[in-house]
């Protein structure tokens, strides 16, 4: 290596082009004399990364040892050997797995103005150590983790009740060809955890004596991949991967996500991992282990018949309640220790039945590991004796290091004040060590998992809520006017599906009939409300936009081919997101009867698949759809009587006969007639509509006050039986806001203002008084 040209002792880092008159000369500079000579590049970047001067000497001295090794190497000829090892098998992680030879030879080979050290003879080279080229990681370790290593270590947990699939992937590893098992099952089944299962048993020798010493390596992808820039990198990476593993011997490779093969290193012009595989699974030279779910399979491997036939699938179920609460009971004593909690055989049955039937989007076991980790961790960290145990354990530690640095200084006064101290402490530690193992995760800490990943309130009961449900007609009429039955019928089906008192599949539904204006769509708003403490909380459809027989493909997404087809369903992404809510259908009749198709299999199985096929659980919705259907009638006298009711419930049934199919009928938990609202009802509804002017104008300082005198003209102008409360709505934007937004705009409504609207001749009189 080139030493300065300047002091000539440190190594040169520093090229600069020096001109004098016609002549041009090289010279190389070391760290201390390019900054002594002033060179502004080197100069600011020395500058902006606080390097010192002690800083620069340090990389001289560096630079010269390293310098002096790498002589020593090219002088005995190591340095070829090491560039042909390096060419032959070697590799760099981030780039090719060649290195030129030539360019590293001449590096340290050419000849040179001034040599380093030139005072230092031989015998101080012959007792240098060689590196030790045969230490290099190898290709399986750099891009592989060694499982059969890591449960000889203890690093792999337990597999419980896969018995019989580790069994069957032994027997097609014994086989003389085509002995390559694929693992195949949902996400969170356990596939990975089979080969780990297998690593446990190669390691208890509880295998055939063909596989007594085997290595099981999880082969990385991802890394195998990344840093390959050019053409050939990635092939020249996997082929001496396979090499290696074949001159190992015994060596099997695990492929976690095998479907990514396909299409890992397939850039223009290159060869993708399958077929680079596929001879030497062809040939018998390497055996892999792959795991996949059944959809990638089918839409990646499946395709290949060459790459499919050279693979033997093992098929992965999801494994029953009672399956992944032996599971879970195998593999608690991770999560205690993890956590510092007890976990009790009942919380992990309570995880399992109720991840079972409450997070229907995932599989057992792993949703129920799941739950049980996320509870342990709530636990943990509400466990403030845990912080208590860390704080007094750094202290204790931290007090070791001043008791020995003070009997050093002989301070013995400070040294028997420390001792005190950590006798003290370790007193502390104990009782604090006691109360940190009381930690216990309890039902309520399962529930609360549950419910902040799916919205539904699967705790029990809290006193609140129960009085909240005892009193839900009470809550609901306080909005809704009348509609007794429909109130009480709602309100049962609540009470049930909140008490769980027992398992339904299929959610609560319901046909809100009768006239305009009766309340049906104010009563789900209202539901919706004392449910969720939030009106929008409703997933509400206008079945008039669904009238055409296509539009069913808006609800569950379009098919594919179709546009929109990667958009979700209107309805099933809705109740994917949130699957404990009411469902509003408004104006059923409007829809197209394909629809009522579709709401045939969710109401009576609880479930749909999408467009994608996703299954959509809709157990723990309430489906209320309102129609007018039969809701028109001719009173044969003023007013509304009992012979009224009994007719239009005898005209809805009809009506209703007549737009739905008797399947479509049979599935609805209740029909719900409402009945025309009479002048009493419509009085009290027309203090609920004055009520929000109330809070409007509150909200500004100001006061009104509606005389009943004032409140019958209202009544008189927007009563109409067959058009319910709509008119009242109007005549109150009639009669009142429209003159309050006029006395607004010419300033008469202030802070202090109270307004007093009074009948008279007729009329609404409004008297104005500013406090």
């Amino acid at each position: 290596m080139q030493l300065c040209s300047r002091c000539g002792k440190n190594p040169a880092v520093i090229y600069i082009s020096k001109i004098e008159g016609d002549k041009t000369t090289n010279e190389g500079l070391c760290l201390a004399c390019a900054k002594q000579l002033g060179i502004a590049p080197l100069n600011n970047m020395i500058e902006q990364m606080g390097i010192s001067d002690e800083d620069i000497d340090m990389l001289n001295s560096q630079m010269a040892d390293f310098a002096e090794n790498m002589n020593d190497l090219a002088s005995e000829g190591d340095i070829q050997e090491m560039m042909r090892s390096l060419s032959d098998g070697g590799f760099d992680e981030g780039g090719a797995a060649t290195t030129p030879l030539s360019f590293m030879s001449n590096l340290f080979n050419k000849d040179k103005p001034q040599e380093m050290h030139e005072e230092k003879g031989d015998s101080k080279k012959k007792n240098k150590k060689k590196p030790n080229m045969n230490g290099k990681k190898s290709m399986l370790d750099t891009y592989g983790v060694n499982l059969t290593a890591k449960a000889a270590s203890g690093k792999v947990d337990r597999v419980i009740n896969r018995n019989d699939e580790i069994e069957r992937v032994i027997q097609i590893l014994n086989r003389r060809s085509k002995n390559n098992p694929v693992i195949l099952g949902e996400p969170g089944v356990g596939k990975t955890a089979i080969a780990e299962g297998l690593a446990c048993r190669i390691f208890e020798k509880r295998v055939p004596p063909k596989l007594f010493g085997c290595q099981l390596y999880l082969i990385d992808f991802a890394a195998l991949v990344a840093g390959t820039q050019f053409r050939g990198q990635f092939e020249a990476r996997l082929k001496n991967l396979l090499s290696e593993a074949e001159e190992a011997g015994n060596t099997v490779l695990v492929i976690d996500e095998i479907h990514n093969i396909v299409a890992a290193g397939d850039a223009e012009g290159a060869m993708s991992a399958a077929n680079i595989l596929k001879p030497a699974l062809a040939r018998g030279e390497i055996q892999i282990i792959g795991a996949t779910t059944l959809s990638e399979y089918r839409k990646h491997i499946e395709k290949d018949s060459a790459l499919e036939r050279r693979f033997q699938p093992v098929i992965v179920d999801e494994p029953s309640v009672e399956e992944s609460i032996e599971i879970l009971k195998g593999i608690r004593d991770y999560y205690e220790n993890y956590h510092s909690v007890k976990i009790s055989d009942e919380v992990i049955e309570d995880a399992c039945r109720m991840s079972e039937r409450y997070i229907t989007d995932r599989f057992l076991p792993d949703k129920a590991i799941d739950v049980i980790d996320e509870a342990g961790s709530r636990v943990n960290l509400k466990n403030i004796a845990l912080y208590d145990v860390k704080v007094i354990t750094e202290r204790l530690n931290a007090i070791g290091g001043e008791e020995q640095e003070a009997t050093e200084n002989e301070d013995y006064e400070r040294v028997a004040e420390l001792k005190g101290e950590r006798l003290k402490l370790q007193s502390e530690l104990k009782e604090k060590e006691i109360l940190a193992a009381d930690a216990v995760i309890t039902h309520d800490d399962v529930a609360a998992v549950i419910e902040s990943w799916t919205k539904i309130p699967v705790h029990k009961l809290t006193l609140d809520e129960t009085e909240k449900l005892k009193n839900l007609e009470e809550l609901i009429h306080k909005r809704v006017v009348g509609q007794e039955e429909a109130v009480e019928a709602v309100s049962r089906a609540i009470r049930r599906g909140r008490a769980n008192i027992s398992r339904r599949k299929r959610p609560v539904s319901f046909i809100f009939a009768g006239s305009t204006g009766v309340g049906k769509t104010e009563l789900v708003k209202t539901i919706a409300e004392v449910m969720f403490n939030n009106e929008e909380a409703l997933i509400r459809l206008d079945m008039s936009e669904y009238m055409e027989k296509h539009s069913v493909s808006k609800l569950i997404g379009s098919p594919p081919g179709y546009v929109g087809y990667d958009d979700a369903g209107q309805l099933t992404e809705k109740v994917r997101r949130k699957p404990y809510s009411v469902i509003l259908l408004d104006e059923i009749e409007k829809a197209h009867p394909e629809v009522f198709n579709l709401f045939l299999q969710i109401l009576d199985d609880g479930r749909v698949a999408d467009s994608h096929g996703k299954i959509v659980n809709f157990e723990n919705t309430i489906i209320i759809m309102t129609t007018n259907a039969g809701g028109e009638f001719k009173s044969g006298a003023l007013g509304f009587n009992s012979n009224d009711e009994v007719r239009i419930s005898d005209n809805v049934d009809k009506s209703l006969k007549e737009f739905f199919k008797p399947e479509f009928l049979n599935r609805i938990d209740e029909i719900v007639t409402f009945s025309p609202l009479n002048k009493d009802q419509l009085r009290k509804i027309i203090d609920l509509m004055l009520k929000d002017i109330v809070e409007q104008l509150k909200d500004r300082g100001a006061e009104i006050e509606v005389t009943d005198s004032a409140k019958e003209i209202i009544l008189e102008e927007g009563y109409d039986v067959k058009y319910g409360a709509r008119p009242l709505k109007r005549a109150i934007q009639n009669l009142i806001e429209d003159k309050l937004a006029k006395l607004s705009l010419d300033g008469k409504i202030t802070e202090g203002t109270k307004i007093l609207v009074d009948a008279k001749d007729n009329e609404l009189a409004f008297t104005i008084a500013n406090v």
